[in-house]
């Protein structure tokens, strides 16, 4: 690990850093010469390493949702994360990662195989859910942290917090998976096949070098999502007027595209699709907030009280909370304050029960 940066964030540092793992053997069998990892932490890691908090973030997002400043339109939770918020820095050790596969640092197509000396592209091999959970458990065990107080994200984060529950189940003392569902529903791989393959360049996703521009596609499809997920209402309280707010959402949604790799939209959208933890929830021994928002279109809170009684007839002590939020899938962040109290007792009753 090498830290590339450090910054003065409120009263607590933030710090960024790279962690290279080697040799790794994925799920489906593909192999990687080398993965790197970027992440950010906040606060400080006790001598004993047993009060870290690992944030997931959503399947277009990156670790930068836990640092202040960050858009709540692109999945920050900078109001739930800080001294004295329900996710406390001045007691809590809190690690964020960007996910294998993605695009703000961490090993994805873009990257070069070590073995050819070109970027993987099209060859860069399936990947699951729980390999992005094995990568996180390398770095927290690179970092000293010994068991978390929790593990919490959103979305495709969510679907990580669930397969941490499964696959390390005695290794943290809360788990707070946020507008999702043990099996995440609506990935329509094959579509989004057909999408890629549309677009002038793509070339089954062999694309670098070729000078190949996918921003114009790229600021589309976030600007389609995020209208799908709820921005609108977020925007609208900042940008009253309608045409002010499509300026507003176009570009963030360019600045986006700015910085995300095509390749990764699918390589994350697979893995989404695959997850399913649903034969495994009887393997859960952690406490569990299952948190929804009422306006989401992605995972309804129509479904909220189907997965709670699922998971406690799994035997998991599981709780339910709704966000009343307009905000759609963002509600968790743009939100924060209709639910971070809710999510600050289960803390603090759960963590190092």
């Amino acid at each position: 690990m090498s830290a590339i940066a450090s910054s003065t964030l409120a009263s607590d540092a933030a710090t960024a850093g790279t962690f290279t793992l080697n040799s790794v053997t994925l799920q489906q069998g593909g192999f990687l010469p080398e993965v790197r990892t970027a992440y950010l932490t906040r606060g400080t890691l006790a001598a004993d390493g047993r009060n870290a908090v690992l944030i997931a973030h959503g399947y277009t997002g990156g670790h930068d949702m836990i640092l202040e400043g960050s858009h709540a339109v692109d999945g920050s939770w900078s109001d739930l994360i800080g001294p004295g918020r329900a996710i406390d820095t001045d007691r809590w050790f809190v690690v964020c990662a960007n996910a294998l596969g993605s695009s703000y640092g961490s090993t994805n197509a873009a990257s070069i195989n070590p073995q050819t000396g070109r970027p993987w592209g099209s060859g860069f091999p399936e990947v699951r859910v729980p390999d992005i959970v094995a990568v996180q458990k390398a770095l927290l065990d690179h970092l000293g942290a010994k068991h978390l107080v929790a593990v919490a994200g959103h979305s495709f984060g969510g679907a990580q917090v669930f397969q941490w529950g499964v696959d390390h189940p005695n290794f943290m003392d809360a788990l707070v998976p946020v507008i999702a569902a043990p099996a995440m529903p609506g990935a329509d791989v094959a579509a989004l096949r057909a999408e890629l393959a549309a677009v002038p360049g793509w070339n089954g996703g062999d694309y670098y070098g070729s000078g190949t521009d996918f921003s114009g596609y790229l600021t589309r499809k976030r600007v389609g999502g995020l209208m799908a997920f709820g921005a609108d209402a977020v925007l609208a309280e900042q940008w009253p007027d309608t045409e002010q707010r499509k300026r507003e959402l176009q570009r963030l949604a360019a600045a986006w595209a700015r910085g995300f790799d095509a390749n990764s939209l699918l390589i994350l959208y697979k893995a989404m699709a695959a997850f399913d933890v649903r034969e495994r929830l009887s393997e859960i021994r952690a406490p569990l907030l299952l948190v929804l928002s009422r306006s989401d279109k992605l995972v309804p809170a129509s479904k909220g009280p189907a997965i709670l009684a699922q998971l406690k007839s799994a035997g998991v002590d599981a709780r339910y909370a709704e966000i009343d939020s307009d905000h759609g899938h963002c509600a968790s962040g743009s939100d924060a304050a209709k639910w971070s109290s809710i999510l600050a007792d289960f803390l603090a009753t759960h963590a190092a029960r």
